[in-house]
């Protein structure tokens, strides 16, 4: 009988561990899975990144909508300068939402798979001309 109540809480966090879930992370290592999972349990409420399944808040009057990130960059040390602080601007993200080593993967998850929508403009190539490859 003893040995049943050890087994059931352990069964129930396996259980709950697993319905978190990553069926809709889009990622390639273990590591990155991790990441994945911990941005979704952490931020998902105010972000979209779709290499984690997010897709930020759906209803705005109830929450503020935090960047999406699959249409912005965002480096390792942005990221994790945000986790600690509260966002860019500190305005709306709670400062240390995630800490530690949690934190650090939330980071390189972010560096590794934001930016995945952002589009270069066109830009005047150095040499003067428009850059579009017309060469008339």
């Amino acid at each position: 009988m003893r040995r049943l109540l050890i087994f059931i809480p352990i069964a129930a966090a396996a259980f709950v561990l697993a319905a978190c879930g990553s069926e809709d992370v889009s990622v390639t290592t273990p590591e990155d899975e991790a990441g994945a999972v911990l941005f979704a349990d952490h931020c998902a409420g105010c972000h979209t990144l779709s290499a984690a399944g997010t897709q930020g808040s759906g209803n705005r009057s109830l929450r503020a909508q935090g960047p999406n990130l699959d249409q912005r960059a965002v480096s390792y040390e942005d990221a994790l300068f945000a986790i600690h602080n509260g966002g860019a601007s500190g305005a709306v993200m709670p400062q240390n939402i995630v800490v530690g080593d949690d934190a650090e993967k939330i980071a390189e998850f972010i560096d590794q798979y934001s930016g995945s929508q952002v589009e270069d403009s066109p830009r005047p190539s150095a040499d003067g001309s428009s850059g579009s490859g017309d060469q008339s």
